[in-house]
């Protein structure tokens, strides 16, 4: 449990801060741990991803999975984790294709899922959902001459590209993490990468800044899995590979910790109060609660302000 809580405070932290600070100065270069780390995995077929940073040590920090999509015309990436990263992406993407990549898909805005956007140049097409772009136009990262880097395509609902056994559509089912989330759905192979919408088995980030909601992330969630079919494996923001049936279940966990929030907050309790009291992890086995009274804090937050 202690190491749930470190490894919460420290994401959460991160996820909320970097897209700010990332921009400030230049880039540090991975250390060979943090590479070594970054495993590359196939998924299935002709789709891998670079891991993202499941360790509490913050050295090892590398930013969200990264999915690696070799099409017949090129390369996909979805999410290109912390600034700095850029090259050690190219370099698992020529382990398996020396095809070019033509693409980024940026689940969000944070920037340890964009932060190595600028590394491929302004050639390579940038697709984000609208609210996405807008948030990404106030980070640091892609102001002043960066902002060549801004993607140049977003979708509002649906989006879809390539066709056949390239094809990848992009839906938007409403806030969430932030409010411009995307599940980047890969149809031929049954595989969906949904980013921070499910980031690990814990409460989830609510980033308020950028339109994040507690309140609205379980209805998010039950609206992706009713309008999206033929799924089977899901890539999330900072966790193994999952099954589709775990992806129901975080929506159930959403569910019941959005109701337990709610309850408490009618009865009065504080924050700490209503921390102390909420414990889904008997209910869920395999969940952590290290990221609750952060959660707690959002929607209580959000609550406030209706």
């Amino acid at each position: 449990m202690r190491r749930g809580i470190v490894l919460g405070l420290l994401i959460a932290a991160g996820a909320a801060s970097i897209a700010v600070k990332a921009a400030q100065a230049p880039p540090a270069a991975p250390s060979a741990a943090a590479i070594a780390a970054a495993k590359l995995e196939k998924i299935k077929d002709n789709l891998f991803i670079i891991t993202g940073s499941g360790a509490a040590n913050r050295d090892l920090f590398s930013g969200g999975n990264t999915a690696i999509f070799v099409t017949d015309a090129g390369v996909v990436i979805v999410d290109t984790k912390l600034a700095g990263w850029g090259q050690v992406i190219l370099d698992r993407v020529h382990s398996v294709t020396n095809k070019p990549i033509t693409t980024i898909i940026n689940t969000h805005t944070h920037g340890d899922h964009t932060g190595s956007n600028a590394f491929f140049g302004t050639s390579v097409e940038t697709i984000v959902q609208e609210n996405t772009k807008a948030n990404m136009a106030k980070m640091d990262a892609f102001k002043g001459d960066n902002a060549k880097f801004l993607p140049k395509r977003t979708y509002k609902d649906k989006l879809s590209i390539g066709a056949g056994k390239d094809q990848i559509d992009l839906y938007y089912f409403g806030r969430g993490h932030t409010d411009g989330d995307t599940f980047v759905v890969f149809p031929a192979l049954r595989v969906m990468h949904m980013g921070d919408l499910f980031p690990w088995k814990d409460a989830p980030f609510l980033d308020r800044t950028n339109g994040g909601s507690g309140v609205e992330m379980p209805k998010t969630l039950d609206k992706a899995l009713k309008g999206i079919k033929n799924v089977d494996t899901v890539i999330g923001g900072h966790q193994p590979v999952q099954q589709w049936k775990d992806l129901q279940e975080y929506q159930r966990f959403n569910t019941d910790l959005l109701a337990a929030v709610e309850a408490a907050k009618k009865a009065g309790k504080s924050v700490d109060a209503a921390a102390a009291s909420i414990d889904l992890t008997t209910k869920y086995a395999g969940y952590e609660s290290g990221r609750t009274k952060a959660a707690i804090q959002a929607i209580y937050d959000e609550i406030d302000k209706k």
